[in-house]
């Protein structure tokens, strides 16, 4: 079973009871998974702007 975080509720849901997909973050292993889901989309967010930023200061821009 998956399961999904609703941004707009903020509570987890399972592939039983999930609500429209444009409300959804997911899919996830685990309840506690999907109930970090912010946490985590925020954290893998700051990784891409610190590889953005290091490859900005090594001169390698688009």
């Amino acid at each position: 079973m998956a399961f999904w975080y609703n941004v707009v509720s903020g509570q987890v849901e399972s592939d039983e009871n999930k609500s429209q997909g444009d409300d959804l973050m997911g899919p996830y292993a685990t309840q506690d998974e999907a109930a970090k889901a912010l946490e985590s989309a925020a954290a893998r967010t700051k990784a891409w702007d610190d590889e953005d930023r290091a490859w900005d200061e090594q001169g390698l821009e688009d």
